[in-house]
């Protein structure tokens, strides 16, 4: 996790340091409750981690989510599609220039 932070710090943009804080929470979070777990034994302990555990799984990425969806509504587009507006075709897909 510590690994993942200087990474978010050292990062030059919004979307690859929100990539790297979305994978250093999920990753890190859950090896931890892991650790835990196992650390703790079979006991009800264990299964409150794995419960929490589970929430964080589904949160996490959700919430990274809603954060990069926000962005994008409120006009902070990718390095890659700077010049672009919400209008412009997609130069994934094929044109239909026969």
């Amino acid at each position: 996790m510590i690994i993942g932070a200087f990474g978010t710090y050292r990062f030059p943009d919004f979307w690859s340091r929100l990539h790297a804080a979305s994978i250093t929470d999920s990753a890190g979070v859950i090896l931890l409750l892991v650790g835990m777990g196992i650390y703790s034994g079979f006991t009800l302990i264990t299964f409150k981690l794995v419960a929490i555990g589970v929430f964080l799984f589904i949160t996490g990425p959700t919430a990274t989510h809603a954060v990069a969806n926000a962005a994008l509504v409120s006009g902070m587009r990718p390095p890659t599609l700077q010049n672009k507006t919400p209008t412009d075709e997609d130069p994934a897909k094929p044109s239909n220039t026969e």
